[in-house]
């Protein structure tokens, strides 16, 4: 244990009851007490609104809220190849499971732990942790500003804050200090707790210090200036828009007879509101239609001409034609359509049109 500590008493010339009543700490920690109670409280509710005030959150078999829905509306825009790890645990129902009760249960404890200042320093670590994959899975999504990264960013910076000064001020852990005063000379309690400075001299604590500073000012800035811009470069919608649906075709195919198949990933737009696609066109190279679909056709198809990818967001028919969520990913097949005989061979033009007015185009080939 280090003869000097960022507080300013001696810690071995100051008995370990002294220590947790020094002035300039206890100061610290009534100052950030508030954020220590409010970081705790965001985590809380997030843990308490699956398990006790929403459970269809954690109900896989039935409940409409299922958070394998929230996680799939994340892949079009997560960051660091997250999207494939989210579409790994989607097709792993084993894996997915407990992933979401360990995150839940991850939420709850350390919004709790943070909030009665219980191993603060190890609860911070937690919610820094939990902070940094939210940035990275929703930090992109928001209609009008980037409100999940925000948020997580918010929480990022003030879990740093917490780790470094712990929670000297109204705790468990300074009960737990007061009744066994020997923990002081634990290097483990002082770096999982809260009462007592971490263990390390002046010059390192420093060092360390600002090491978490420009952590969480690079990875905040680096990825703000990726969704939004605005750092270097002019302010725009992000490489995935949060606010106007898109969809994505590929692995087309068309036959003789105008069936035609296509691959189709919702990969951006709101969460809060599926895209609707109410009219198809197939053109030839000269720009003739030579066969559509409209919204009555489209809303006809049988359950048997969407192929989802996942069991959560779900490509289907509704009123209009076809309904996309967000992260939804369906091979679709559309029949061929009355009066055609035959196509020649040669290049053609898929066109699909939103209730919104988007047009989404892919070429196919029918023949060599």
């Amino acid at each position: 244990m280090s003869n000097t500590t960022v507080s300013g008493f001696n810690s071995e010339a100051e008995p370990p009851v002294r220590i947790e009543a020094n002035s300039s700490w206890t100061a610290a920690g009534l100052a950030i007490l508030s954020v220590r109670f409010i970081q705790g409280f965001i985590y809380w509710g997030g843990g308490t609104r699956r398990f006790i005030y929403a459970p269809s959150k954690l109900d896989a078999w039935g409940g409409h809220g299922w958070m394998a829905n929230k996680f799939q509306t994340a892949m079009p825009g997560a960051l660091l190849g997250l999207d494939k790890f989210v579409a790994f645990l989607l097709h792993h129902f084993w894996l997915l499971y407990p992933s979401v009760i360990i995150f839940s249960a991850a939420e709850l404890f350390a919004g709790l732990f943070l909030m009665v200042g219980l191993f603060t320093r190890a609860a911070a670590a937690v919610s820094i942790g939990l902070s940094f994959v939210l940035m990275l899975l929703f930090g992109w999504q928001g209609a009008t500003c980037i409100d999940e990264w925000t948020m997580a960013a918010a929480n990022f910076g003030m879990g740093i804050t917490l780790f470094l000064a712990g929670g000297s001020a109204y705790s468990i852990d300074n009960v737990r200090l007061r009744r066994n005063p020997g923990l002081a000379g634990k290097a483990w309690f002082r770096w999982t707790a809260g009462s007592l400075p971490l263990p390390l001299a002046d010059l390192t604590y420093k060092k360390f210090a600002l090491a978490l500073f420009w952590i969480g000012v690079a990875f905040s800035v680096l990825t703000y200036n990726h969704y939004r811009g605005s750092v270097v470069t002019p302010f725009h919608g992000g490489p995935v828009s949060p606010s106007t649906h898109h969809w994505g075709l590929s692995q087309g195919t068309i036959s003789a007879d105008g069936k035609v198949t296509f691959h189709a990933y919702v990969n951006a737009g709101t969460p809060a509101e599926p895209s609707n696609m109410v009219e198809a066109s197939l053109l030839d190279n000269t720009g003739k239609v030579v066969e559509s679909w409209d919204s009555a056709a489209l809303a006809k198809l049988p359950k048997s001409a969407i192929h989802n990818d996942f069991k959560y967001q779900k490509f289907h028919t509704g009123r209009f034609g076809i309904v996309g969520p967000v992260g939804a990913m369906a091979t679709i097949e559309l029949p061929a359509s009355p009066g055609v005989m035959s196509l020649p061979t040669g290049k053609y033009v898929l066109n699909l049109v939103s209730i919104n007015g988007h047009t989404w185009s892919l070429p196919l080939t029918l023949g060599d």
